[in-house]
């Protein structure tokens, strides 16, 4: 286990690729090396050997021209003598031995197959000139050790052959000297130096090996194993640490390359276990049941919602677990998803384990694996049977509301919000307008008003109001009628709508035109001493005027120019005084339509106090006026506003007279009318010094035929008209302040914005 572990090592296989280079480099150097130190070592052996041969050769030169045998040996024994010279041989032409410092050797033939004598004659004729690289021979004696031999010739020369009589002078080799020499101290000193190249060489592998394995392991391998054990820990989910390495270092790069992709790792992993945490919450959470079913329909997952509602096991069937079914359903969802691996949808209903029937919406989809292979298929069933019965209590409400709303007595339109086109109204259309439903359905509702009687910015009012009073209608026989109309925003399938209610009130404006008119002939009746009063004083003046006239005629006396001018123009004056009495008491008296204008409220209080004024004046009743200038114009119909404040005047009187009557002659009889405006709005206060409003009073005051006077003296109209009538102009009217010491009436019309 060890050794295959080092075997693996990254440290092993560079210092053996390394010492695998190392020692290949090291062993040619080696061999090339040796070899040339053993070519050296011989080579310089052999010119040794050759220079020792040379020198005998030349020393034994000499002895040999005198025949000195003795001087021959003794060179020989003197050369042999020598440290590393084992032989030193001399021999003759045919290969006798005469000279050798081996005296047993003297006259021993050598054979020519020998490898002293070879080297010349392995050839005839026998080789003469021969280079010293082919004069040597390498060969060893019983393998002890390696010795060098030499052969050098000994040639014929002219000396010799003149001086000597033992050879002839055409022979050229006279014989040979053999010198032989021991490389045992060659072969020594190129063992040690092989020696010395074998340790060189394992301390370059050695040394290099060490440095490379301190260098890889601190600067590869603690930070390989640093980054392995980070993995590890990367693939466990386990704390990381920080990798020791330098940064500028490839390593360092590399680790920091790593610590970057380990964060990044560490990251996802965490926001892929958010995702997947969330993903499972989503599933376990969903308010609706998941499944996953297999091709046989058994259960292989389902979420907490199932779980809780019915309690299944791995590998239940599905129809079986929520239906209580035996067989897969009819029309299967699911068996379709496998069929085509589609998504596919459903309604489906079914009588649960407890014996209830539920509905539920199925939805469908193919669970596949990497191979793209249906697997499995998840079905996602969302409970509806709440729904249904509320899409049955719906459609019972519809037809309740429908009948509802077909039957109410009003006629009632359901308008589009921005173009105001009629989307529907119901069957009291028909009855009141004459149009059948078919007929107005798509049209403008505009279509219902009547055209002779124009009603500016309709479709803003329709849009901003909620009320809107007195608007002419015309019916399908072309009659106009005048109805009030209800305004509220609603919902229709889809869209915002309009429901608009019309209540024919043409019926009503009549009645309520005579009680208007019967209140206008009450309060002339109530006028009446005062016009009579008023109609007095001008005919004082003609009766004085003409009486004059006719006394003077009837004493026929002459009348001055000057005088009859002055008579008549008094005349005239006092007939148009009484004729603006009367024509203003016939406009007042007549009955007149609605028609709302642009109205100078001030001229309208002037001409009901001076309509009025003499009454007061006859009762001691003084009327002050505080009138904030300007007071902008109104909409108003001015003759029925007339008669608005003509009753509030009235009612200021009698409430006065009625005190005077407790109080006595010294009670101060005072109206004040006060007019200013503010905000857009234009106030009239009428301010008496009467006998106030009671408490209890004053919230019926404004009922129709409500009076606090007595039997004969009220008909309890007055209030209530006038109430409806400020309402008509979109105004108010309201008690201010009421006591003991008097009460303020307070009518609020808006200001007309049209005017300049």
């Amino acid at each position: 286990m060890f050794l295959n572990k080092i075997r693996h090592s990254l440290v092993f296989k560079l210092i053996m690729i390394m010492a695998f280079i190392c020692l290949v480099a090291i062993a040619v150097w080696a061999w090339f090396s040796i070899n040339y130190q053993r070519t050296k070592a011989v080579g310089d052996t052999l010119g040794v050997a050759d220079r020792i041969s040379k020198t005998i050769r030349l020393g034994t030169h000499y002895a040999m021209m005198l025949n000195a045998r003795d001087d021959i040996n003794q060179i020989i024994q003197n050369t042999a003598s020598q440290k590393e010279i084992e032989n030193v041989r001399i021999y003759n032409k045919q290969g006798f031995i005469k000279f050798s410092n081996v005296p047993s050797e003297v006259d021993q033939v050598a054979h020519l197959e020998s490898e002293a004598c070879n080297i010349c004659h392995r050839q005839e004729p026998p080789l003469v000139t021969l280079s010293l690289e082919k004069r040597k021979r390498i060969f060893s004696i019983d393998s002890k050790e390696r010795l060098l031999g030499i052969i050098t010739p000994i040639y014929n020369e002219p000396g010799c052959s003149e001086q000597c009589h033992f050879h002839d002078a055409d022979a050229r080799v006279l014989g040979a000297l053999d010198l032989v020499i021991s490389l045992k101290e060659t072969d020594a000193e190129i063992v040690k130096y092989e020696k010395s190249i074998v340790f060189l060489a394992l301390a370059i592998f050695v040394v290099p090996s060490f440095f490379i394995f301190v260098f890889v392991y601190k600067f590869v391998i603690r930070p390989i194993r640093q980054l392995t054990e980070e993995t590890k820990h990367i693939a466990n989910g386990a704390r990381i640490s920080p990798i020791d390495s330098h940064a500028e270092s490839e390593i360092g790069r590399l680790a920091s390359a790593f610590d970057s992709m380990r964060r990044r790792i560490t990251e996802h992993r965490r926001e892929l276990t958010k995702q997947k945490n969330e993903y499972q919450n989503l599933f376990e959470r969903v308010p609706c049941l998941i499944t996953v079913q297999d091709r046989d329909y058994r259960l292989i997952n389902f979420n907490k919602e199932f779980y809780n509602k019915f309690h299944p096991k791995i590998g239940d069937f599905c129809y079986a677990t929520y239906k209580g079914l035996t067989t897969r359903c009819k029309d299967c969802p699911v068996e379709k998803t496998f069929r085509d691996g589609k998504s596919h949808y459903s309604e489906e209903q079914g009588m649960s384990k407890n014996g209830v029937m539920e509905h539920w919406i199925v939805r469908t989809s193919p669970v596949k694996n990497a191979a793209g292979e249906i697997v499995a298929a998840m079905e996602i069933n969302l409970d509806i049977t709440r729904r249904k019965e509320l899409e049955q209590r719906v459609e019972q409400s519809e037809k309740k509301y429908h009948a509802i709303f077909n039957n109410i007595p009003n006629p009632v339109f359901v308008l589009d919000n921005d173009t105001l086109t009629i989307l529907d109204c119901n069957e009291s259309v028909t009855e009141v307008y004459g149009y059948r439903i078919e007929e107005i359905q798509g049209k403008p509702f505009s279509f219902l008003f009547d055209p002779d009687h124009a009603v500016e910015d309709l479709d803003t009012r329709i849009r901003s109001s909620s009320i809107i009073n007195s608007v002419p209608h015309r019916r399908s026989d072309h009659q106009t009628m005048f109805v009030d109309i209800w305004i509220s925003p609603s919902e229709y399938p889809g869209q915002k709508v309009l429901l608009v209610t019309t209540s024919d009130i043409t019926e009503r404006l009549e009645t309520e035109a005579q009680f208007i008119q019967a209140a206008k002939l009450a309060t002339l009746g109530e006028m009446a001493t005062g016009v009579a009063h008023e109609l007095n004083q001008p005919l004082s003046v003609i009766k004085t005027a003409s009486s004059f006239c006719v006394e003077k005629i009837r004493k026929k006396q002459d009348i001055k120019g000057e005088i009859i001018k002055t008579l008549v123009a008094k005349i005239d004056s006092n007939v148009d005084r009484a004729s603006k009495i009367i024509t203003h008491m016939r406009d007042f008296a007549r009955k007149s339509h609605v028609s709302l204008q642009q109205v100078d409220i001030l001229d309208i209080l002037e001409r009901s106090c001076e309509i009025f004024s003499q009454q007061l004046k006859v009762r001691g009743i003084t009327v002050a006026w505080k009138i904030t200038p300007p007071l902008p114009f109104v909409m108003a119909d001015p003759g029925r506003l007339e008669q608005v404040f003509i009753n509030l005047l009235i009612n200021a009187r009698d409430a006065i007279e009625a005190r005077a009557e407790t109080k006595g002659s010294g009670m101060e009889k005072r109206i004040t009318i006060r007019g200013y405006s503010e905000a857009g709005k234009v106030y009239v206060e009428i301010q008496d010094t009467g006998t106030g409003v009671p408490d209890h009073v004053a919230d019926k005051i404004f009922q129709p035929f409500f009076t606090t006077k007595e039997v004969g003296k009220g008909t309890g109209l007055g209030l209530s008209i006038s109430y409806g009538i400020i309402r008509e102009c979109s105004g108010d009217i309201k008690i201010k302040e009421t006591s003991n010491q008097g009460t303020i009436f307070q009518v609020m019309l808006p200001a007309d914005r049209t005017q300049p």
